[in-house]
Protein backbone atom coordinates (compact mmCIF):
# COMPACT_ATOMS: atom_id res chain seq x y z
CA UNK A 1 0.00 0.00 0.00
CA UNK A 2 1.29 3.37 -0.85
CA UNK A 3 -0.10 6.06 0.60
CA UNK A 4 1.95 9.04 -1.35
CA UNK A 5 5.65 9.85 -1.39
CA UNK A 6 6.89 11.37 1.33
CA UNK A 7 8.58 14.65 1.33
CA UNK A 8 12.52 14.56 2.20
CA UNK A 9 13.15 16.85 5.36
CA UNK A 10 14.98 19.21 2.65
CA UNK A 11 11.82 20.84 1.26
CA UNK A 12 10.31 21.71 5.23
CA UNK A 13 9.86 25.61 5.71
CA UNK A 14 8.55 27.32 8.71
CA UNK A 15 6.32 29.66 8.01
CA UNK A 16 6.97 32.97 9.95
CA UNK A 17 3.72 35.10 9.33
CA UNK A 18 1.34 33.87 11.98
CA UNK A 19 4.70 34.46 13.81
CA UNK A 20 4.67 38.23 12.77
CA UNK A 21 1.34 38.17 13.46
CA UNK A 22 1.36 37.18 16.85
CA UNK A 23 3.99 39.93 17.85
CA UNK A 24 2.03 42.78 16.33
CA UNK A 25 -0.43 41.83 18.47
CA UNK A 26 1.65 41.56 21.50
CA UNK A 27 3.33 45.51 20.18
CA UNK A 28 -0.02 46.61 20.30
CA UNK A 29 -1.00 45.12 23.73
CA UNK A 30 2.02 46.54 25.30
CA UNK A 31 1.30 50.23 23.67
CA UNK A 32 -2.03 50.43 25.05
CA UNK A 33 -1.42 49.51 27.86
CA UNK A 34 1.37 51.34 29.14
CA UNK A 35 0.78 54.05 31.52
CA UNK A 36 2.90 57.55 31.12
CA UNK A 37 3.13 59.46 34.10
CA UNK A 38 3.68 63.37 33.47
CA UNK A 39 6.92 65.32 35.28
CA UNK A 40 4.70 66.98 37.89
CA UNK A 41 3.44 64.33 39.60
CA UNK A 42 7.07 63.62 40.99
CA UNK A 43 8.21 63.51 44.38
CA UNK A 44 11.63 65.11 44.57
CA UNK A 45 13.68 63.83 47.60
CA UNK A 46 16.90 65.89 47.62
CA UNK A 47 19.77 64.35 48.39
CA UNK A 48 22.35 64.29 51.33
CA UNK A 49 25.89 64.19 50.76
CA UNK A 50 28.25 61.75 52.73
CA UNK A 51 31.35 63.28 51.79
CA UNK A 52 33.78 64.85 54.06
CA UNK A 53 33.63 68.35 55.02
CA UNK A 54 35.98 70.55 52.88
CA UNK A 55 37.23 73.02 54.16
CA UNK A 56 36.80 76.91 52.19
CA UNK A 57 39.61 77.59 50.04
CA UNK A 58 40.65 81.48 49.81
CA UNK A 59 40.06 81.27 45.56
CA UNK A 60 35.79 80.40 46.70
CA UNK A 61 32.48 82.82 45.85
CA UNK A 62 30.54 81.95 48.44
CA UNK A 63 27.03 82.79 47.40
CA UNK A 64 24.43 82.41 50.18
CA UNK A 65 20.82 82.26 49.32
CA UNK A 66 17.95 82.92 51.73
CA UNK A 67 14.95 81.19 51.90
CA UNK A 68 13.25 84.50 51.11
CA UNK A 69 15.27 84.69 47.75
CA UNK A 70 18.04 87.31 49.55
CA UNK A 71 21.58 87.16 48.35
CA UNK A 72 24.62 87.35 50.40
CA UNK A 73 28.50 87.47 48.26
CA UNK A 74 31.12 86.58 50.77
CA UNK A 75 28.93 86.96 53.75
CA UNK A 76 28.19 91.09 52.69
CA UNK A 77 24.52 91.68 51.54
CA UNK A 78 23.63 92.02 47.95
CA UNK A 79 21.34 94.93 47.48
CA UNK A 80 18.15 93.79 45.34
CA UNK A 81 17.14 90.30 44.27
CA UNK A 82 17.97 90.78 40.58
CA UNK A 83 20.17 88.77 39.14
CA UNK A 84 22.41 92.18 37.59
CA UNK A 85 22.99 93.56 41.12
CA UNK A 86 24.34 89.95 41.62
CA UNK A 87 26.69 90.00 38.86
CA UNK A 88 28.06 92.93 39.66
CA UNK A 89 28.73 91.64 43.28
CA UNK A 90 30.49 88.79 42.09
CA UNK A 91 32.34 90.69 39.59
CA UNK A 92 34.04 92.92 42.50
CA UNK A 93 34.40 90.16 44.55
CA UNK A 94 36.03 88.33 41.55
CA UNK A 95 38.21 91.06 40.78
CA UNK A 96 41.11 90.02 44.04
CA UNK A 97 40.92 86.26 42.97
CA UNK A 98 42.96 84.13 40.52
CA UNK A 99 41.02 83.52 37.21
CA UNK A 100 40.24 79.91 38.69
CA UNK A 101 37.95 81.43 41.20
CA UNK A 102 34.86 79.42 41.82
CA UNK A 103 31.30 80.08 42.64
CA UNK A 104 30.20 78.32 45.93
CA UNK A 105 26.51 78.69 46.11
CA UNK A 106 24.97 77.90 49.57
CA UNK A 107 21.29 77.98 49.26
CA UNK A 108 18.62 77.34 51.75
CA UNK A 109 16.52 74.20 51.94
CA UNK A 110 13.33 76.47 51.19
CA UNK A 111 15.18 78.77 48.70
CA UNK A 112 13.05 78.76 45.23
CA UNK A 113 15.12 76.79 42.56
CA UNK A 114 14.67 79.98 40.30
CA UNK A 115 16.83 82.16 42.88
CA UNK A 116 19.10 79.05 42.35
CA UNK A 117 18.92 79.96 38.62
CA UNK A 118 19.55 83.22 38.89
CA UNK A 119 22.43 82.56 40.99
CA UNK A 120 24.33 80.65 38.65
CA UNK A 121 23.17 82.94 35.29
CA UNK A 122 25.15 85.73 37.84
CA UNK A 123 27.94 83.61 37.55
CA UNK A 124 28.11 83.67 33.90
CA UNK A 125 27.35 87.06 33.22
CA UNK A 126 30.26 87.89 35.22
CA UNK A 127 32.69 85.29 33.77
CA UNK A 128 32.88 82.97 36.43
CA UNK A 129 32.71 79.10 34.81
CA UNK A 130 33.37 77.01 37.67
CA UNK A 131 29.99 76.31 40.20
CA UNK A 132 30.18 74.08 43.33
CA UNK A 133 27.35 73.64 45.68
CA UNK A 134 27.18 72.77 49.15
CA UNK A 135 25.02 70.51 50.72
CA UNK A 136 24.69 69.08 54.88
CA UNK A 137 25.29 65.77 55.97
CA UNK A 138 22.75 63.50 56.31
CA UNK A 139 20.65 63.46 60.08
CA UNK A 140 22.15 60.56 62.57
CA UNK A 141 19.48 57.99 63.32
Amino acid sequence: MNFGSRKSLDDTEINLIPFIDVLLVVLIFLMLSTTFTRLTELEVQLPTSRADDMAPRPQDIVVTIGSDGRYTVNRLPVDGKDTTALATALRQAAQALPAEATVVIAADAMATHQSVIAAMDAARQSGLARLAFTTQPPAAP
